[in-house]
């Protein structure tokens, strides 16, 4: 049956059979497989879409109520400079589960697969007897897939996220309730929100009407950002791909009003799930990692949705919690973690080596408290030919064949208002990051792009055929 006739019922019936059918799966609860209760960590790994790292209310912003998201905040570990691999849905999300850059997955632009010679996280996992269970936005590269290589998927039909993430959540509320395997689990709820803020964006001053006016909530609406205006000088494709102007300043405080009330929907979403993990009795025998692909443009630099390495897009949250095994109440605000961490932070947890090749770091030292060298910088990659160290003091954003290049002083600077690469006192840290650059790169194993079936608008074609030659996979 296609998925325009399905019925609401026939979608539901089939979800829960599905979900049902995934609990009492043989090769996940088999006795013979089973592994002693509580001798390795259940992981819950939550994923959202397009959250700034700064939209939480426990972190004091005022526009936005997330009750749930505060209770991770509390129970556990917020890494305050927490950054993406690449502010794009696909990109940023092989890293996720891999811990390899996009260049290296070969997924630089959306709806593209991990390269076979690279195991997601799912797979991983299930050589060390665990479970691994999908519900949600996967988009590498099937937006909501029906099967996957390393996971089960617990169907929920595909939807924006205002209608579909209530059925992620109350999915993923069935599993942690109705699971009877003593194996360990990993369980990705993987919610849309807020990336419906793109419709608006896309939608410009049609759904955000010049005179629009809801009396009822004008003392509510945010304040715009200090660097809304700003647009310091920058390579071309940023100059191309940001700067919104459609909105004007009313607009625009009625759009980061419906931003925060979308983050606020997903929050309702994500407490069904803890509470649902309270109720199991395994809340203090698992790993609670919530984090965003990417963030949002949110009005700062006059900028909507993502692609940019300007914070705003670049930096996402990165909370991790579970009672008695990981320090509680505790804000991270120098230790530079990455997307790239995740896969091999949980490798770490249970007890098993990272994939070869994996880029990221163990967060476990940090979140048990231990005193460890760290890195020193984290990268991003944008527009498939952009790249961007971050140091503890400093960005660096440079553009293949672009002459201009940008650094900003994140500590006396942290809204990226002054672009410093053209005053000579900062020559020589500009040289530094270039060095840096150069030496990251030098440790990528990059693959050609894997095949995509959804054709590329122009200007993304036009870099992939630059950077990996004409004729690169549509």
């Amino acid at each position: 049956m296609s998925d325009s006739k399905l019925s609401r019922r026939g979608f539901l019936k089939a979800s829960a059979l599905a979900s049902a059918g995934i609990m009492a799966s043989p090769k996940l609860g088999s006795a013979q497989n089973a592994t002693p209760k509580g001798k390795k960590p259940n992981f819950l790994y939550v994923v959202c879409d397009q959250q700034n790292f700064d939209a939480i209310s426990a972190y004091g912003n005022t526009n936005v109520r997330t009750p749930n998201l505060d209770r991770l905040v509390k129970r556990g570990v917020s890494f305050m400079e927490s950054y993406s691999t690449n502010p794009v849905c696909s990109p940023a999300r092989s890293s996720l589960f891999t811990g390899r850059m996009p260049s290296e997955t070969g997924v630089v632009t959306n709806d593209r697969p991990i390269h076979d010679s690279i195991p997601d996280m799912g797979q991983w996992l299930r050589r060390a007897d665990y479970e691994t269970v999908h519900c949600g936005k996967w988009h590498v590269p099937d937006g909501y897939p029906t099967t996957m290589k390393g996971f089960d998927v617990i169907p929920v039909g595909r939807a924006q996220g205002d209608l579909v993430d209530s059925m992620i959540s109350r999915q993923c509320e069935a599993y942690l309730r109705n699971r009877k395997s003593e194996n360990p689990f990993l369980l990705v709820a993987s919610f849309m929100q807020p990336h419906d803020i793109c419709y608006w964006a896309i939608k410009g001053s049609k759904i955000v009407p010049e005179h629009l006016r809801f009396e009822n909530i004008s003392d509510e609406l945010p304040q715009l950002p200090p660097n809304h205006k700003s647009r310091p000088k920058a390579p071309h494709m940023l100059n191309v791909c940001s700067g919104y102007g459609a909105f004007t300043e009313e607009q625009w405080r009625y759009y980061l009003y419906v931003y925060y009330r979308q983050i606020e929907m997903m929050d309702a979403d994500l407490g069904r799930i803890l509470d649902a993990l309270d109720d199991s009795g395994q809340a203090d025998n698992t790993i609670v990692i919530f984090t965003s692909d990417h963030g949002e443009g949110a009005g700062r630099h006059m900028n909507v949705s993502k692609w940019y390495p300007y914070d705003e897009a670049a930096k996402v949250p990165m909370i991790v919690s579970c009672p008695g095994k990981i320090r509680e109440d505790v804000r991270d605000h120098t230790s530079l973690v990455s997307g790239l961490d995740v896969m091999s932070t949980v490798c770490d947890f249970a007890g098993i080596a990272a994939p070869d090749g994996c880029k990221g770091a163990s967060m476990k030292p940090l979140l048990e408290g231990k005193k460890v060298p760290w890195r020193e910088f984290v990268p991003v990659e944008t527009h498939v030919m952009g790249r961007t160290i971050r140091t503890a003091q400093y960005k660096y954003v440079k553009y293949k064949n672009d002459p201009v290049e940008q650094l900003f002083d994140m500590k006396a600077d942290p809204w990226e208002m002054k672009n410093l690469y053209e005053d000579s006192t900062y020559s020589d840290v500009i040289k530094e990051h270039r060095k840096i650059l150069a030496s990251w790169e030098s440790t990528l194993t990059r693959v050609k792009p894997t095949y995509c079936k959804y054709p590329n608008p122009k200007w993304i074609q036009d870099l992939l055929d630059g950077e990996y030659g004409v004729g690169v996979a549509k």
